[in-house]
């Protein structure tokens, strides 16, 4: 007998997706999905109650348009905005875990505590180490931000049940439960990189270079228009016989930066927080489809390097399957989201 299904809505910086699931057992099924493109200011950015009311009108239609069946909504806060540590405790209860997260949060979010809606996760509990301690996963977003996502969701005629972070969904949905890896969000205005261990987020960071950028290098340096630009990264890319090469030239110091990011991650990781080196990175977003970068990526990290499917842990009939394959990167904070308890 199927559970009530759970709605994972990612209002992106270009694009919004939506999921609805059913859980059946111990995993999912995928009952309707849908995505649409928007242009205009984020979410974070908007003062005018009229913005958020023609946006919260694209999102209801396209809930309808995708056949979604519940109104409510987990809903997920751009990576950039949220600030995210991972902190340390003695061996405390969960309860009192919940205690001294709630009074020495000060000390670790650059924004005051009564600003912030503030959220923990315990990530393990080190009983054998010396002193034995417990590793606390600590995530705050300013309160602001948070309302201005409720209220377009309002706007639509929706009930957010649930705010979280992109990479916890990024996390559920991609993240393997036994191993540690590097998950890898291309998005159009920042990537965002953690590391998962043990299907559990275990750092994260957000950097300023993704799409948009791609897109901005390659307007200047062929000297084109954005929107041909955009087209050129997407159709050329990577690739060295396309346009003999001039696209990949321009793309490939930009790519680079990413790359270095992702090195700078996880060195901070295995230096600071002595984790364990990932065995691969999963790569997910919509700038991940440009081609041949996953061989360009493998190439700059010197990790294996595996395209993301958030639909893998999902039970998906065959012919949806095909028809959503060419858009899977940009699903995954989405169904991460559905597939929250």
């Amino acid at each position: 007998m199927c559970t009530p299904a759970m709605t994972g809505l990612d209002i992106g910086s270009k694009t919004i997706k939506i999921v609805e699931l059913e859980k059946e057992g111990e995993g999912f099924s995928l009952s309707a999905s849908g995505i649409v493109g928007y242009s205009g200011i984020t979410v974070d950015r908007m003062i005018d109650e009229k913005e958020m009311a023609s946006l919260g009108q694209i999102i209801k239609k396209l809930h309808k348009e995708a056949g979604v069946s519940s109104g409510d909504v987990v809903i997920s806060i751009p990576e950039p905005l949220v600030f995210t540590r991972t902190i340390k405790f003695p061996l405390l209860t969960d309860a009192e875990i919940a205690s001294a997260v709630k009074w020495e949060s000060e000390q670790y979010i650059p924004i005051p505590v009564a600003e912030a809606v503030i959220q923990h996760t315990v990530l393990a509990r080190n009983e054998k180490s010396s002193p034995p301690e417990v590793l606390v996963l600590l995530v705050a977003a300013p309160r602001a931000i948070v309302e201005k996502y409720i209220k377009v969701v309002q706007f639509a005629g929706l009930n957010a049940v649930a705010v979280e972070t992109e990479l916890l969904a990024l996390t559920r949905s991609l993240a393997p439960p036994e191993r540690t890896v590097l998950l890898v969000d291309l998005g159009g205005s920042s990537t965002n990189i953690a590391i998962a261990k043990q299907g559990l987020l275990a750092f994260s960071r957000s950097v300023a270079i993704a799409g948009d950028a791609f897109t901005r290098a390659v307007s200047q340096g062929l000297g084109v228009t954005a929107e041909q630009a955009e087209e050129y990264k997407k159709t050329y890319g990577l690739t060295s016989v396309q346009l003999e090469g001039k696209v990949k030239g321009i793309l490939d110091p930009v790519l680079a930066l990413v790359a270095d990011e992702i090195k700078k991650a996880v060195s901070y990781y295995l230096t600071e927080e002595k984790g364990e080196t990932p065995d691969a990175l999963i790569i997910t977003g919509g700038t991940s489809a440009v081609p041949e970068m996953i061989s360009t990526m493998t190439k700059l990290t010197g990790i294996e390097v595996l395209a993301g499917n958030p639909f893998s842990k999902i039970k998906v009939d065959t012919g949806t399957a095909q028809k959503l394959a060419p858009y899977a990167p940009l699903y995954s904070v989405a169904v991460g989201l559905a597939m929250r308890d």
